[in-house]
């Protein structure tokens, strides 16, 4: 059976251009593609839009997040730690996700995704960590068994987005295995897949 390839969409980062946060979402995006799937990043540049208001037409500035979404089989969300929690950027991005609602897989149904935060200390990150997977539960979403929490007073990435921490690409890249390996509910390596003579998507 053919193969199906994967669409891994990333969101996140700040509108600092090459943020730790932006460089980790990229960072698991590139071991993904690495592993066989398609990706597309929307960094903090790319998700400024209006503050979100239920009652609006969606603004065609939102209009290319919300297409990736509904297409993606597996999500990436970075985000900063502000004052203890998830920045105002991300939180409106994915606020915007509403749109999806009656979608016949509503938000993100069905899919697992990646969550990571950065912050100036390990206080910020493990906050803005545990408020990611909350939100994409109340999405409907299935996060990663591994979440990171990056603590950016080290340095972590060169500015060409070279993880600089062993330990740190080891674990976005146990994450992005992850994304690649969950199929109809649960998380399976692909080695014991195929033992077992499953599918592989």
């Amino acid at each position: 059976m053919t193969r199906r390839v994967k669409y891994i969409v990333g969101i996140g980062g700040t509108l600092r251009v090459n943020s730790s946060t932006e460089l980790a979402v990229r960072h698991i995006l590139k071991h993904a593609s690495d592993l066989g799937a398609d990706t597309e990043m929307f960094p903090g540049a790319d998700l400024t839009f209006p503050l979100y208001d239920p009652g609006a037409v969606l603004p065609a500035s939102a209009s290319r997040l919300i297409g990736a979404v509904r297409k993606a089989d597996a999500i990436v969300i970075g985000s900063p730690g502000y004052h203890g929690s998830v920045s105002g950027l991300i939180k409106n991005a994915l606020d915007y996700v509403e749109a999806t609602a009656r979608d016949p897989l509503p938000y993100f149904t069905g899919r697992p995704v990646a969550c990571l935060a950065t912050g100036s200390g390990w206080q910020g990150a493990n906050t803005t960590l545990s408020a990611l997977r909350s939100i994409v539960h109340a999405l409907r979403g299935w996060p990663t068994p591994l979440g990171a929490a990056l603590n950016s007073q080290i340095k972590l990435f060169t500015p060409e987005g070279e993880c600089l921490l062993p330990e740190v690409d080891s674990q976005l890249q146990i994450m992005a295995r992850q994304l690649m390996e969950f199929h109809g509910g649960q998380w399976a390596p692909v080695a014991e897949r195929s033992k077992a003579g499953r599918v592989m998507a």
